[in-house]
This record gives structure tokens, C-alpha cells and sequence, in this order.
């Protein structure tokens, strides 16, 4: 259930950050192209968070944990100080359920790699 989870929460990111690169946000320089490559990543590792061994799965996750915590680290900077010469505003499309998958997906994505990790280091009887 919660590799599921994980992997939506992490889609969603994928698939917000696509939309808004259709809807407009291409045409920002620099901050353009990392939409689409936000997007695209997002949707890989949703699909690698769902299909990779479990002996791998706290390792991938944790990477897919720290590129969501990134993006929301990106988030708030282009709130407050600015990103690449780009602010956002609070009240633009999709900014609080971004804020909210974001940070829900990194709780996900931690929980799922602890687990994984320490399952993944005790031995089986």
C-alpha cells in the first residue's frame, strides 16, 4: 500500500508539472525546461518506485524522496526569493496542491525507504 501511494503521490508531481509546462510555463526560460524535465522524471520514478525489486526499493525511493524534496525546495524559493529570475505566486494555478503532493510525497517516499532499508538489513530466520 504504501509503494502505491508513493508511486501516485509521485505521478501526480509528474503529471502537475507536465500540465503546467502544456499550459504555458514552456515558454519561461530555463524554467521552462525544467518543468518538462520535472514532469518526465516524476513519471519514471513513479514507474520505478512500482517495479523495482524490493532489495532495490529503499534506495529508489530514497532518490525519488530527495527529487521530490527538491521540487518542493524549488517551489518555495520561486515563492519567496525567486527561481532563475522566475517568482511564482501564491495563488497561481495548482501552486497549494503541489505544495500539498509534494509534501506529502516526500513523507510517503521517507517512510516507504526506511522501511525498505531496514527490512533490508536484517537477516531472515
Amino acid at each position: 500500500m504504501l509503494r502505491l501511494a508513493a508511486a501516485g503521490l509521485t505521478a501526480a508531481m509528474g503529471a502537475i508539472h507536465l500540465h503546467l509546462w502544456a499550459e504555458g510555463y514552456r515558454d519561461l526560460a530555463t524554467i521552462g525546461d525544467l518543468f518538462l524535465l520535472n514532469g518526465v522524471l516524476g513519471c519514471v520514478l513513479a514507474v520505478a518506485v512500482l517495479v523495482t525489486p524490493y532489495r532495490w526499493l529503499g534506495l529508489v525511493a530514497t532518490a525519488t524522496a530527495l527529487f521530490t524534496a527538491g521540487t518542493l525546495g524549488a517551489l518555495f524559493l520561486s515563492l519567496t526569493t525567486g527561481l532563475f529570475g522566475f517568482e511564482e505566486s501564491a495563488d497561481a494555478e495548482l501552486v497549494r496542491p503541489t505544495a500539498v503532493i509534494e509534501t506529502a510525497g516526500v513523507l510517503v517516499l521517507t517512510t516507504l525507504a526506511v522501511s525498505a532499508l531496514s527490512h533490508r538489513h536484517h537477516p531472515r530466520r
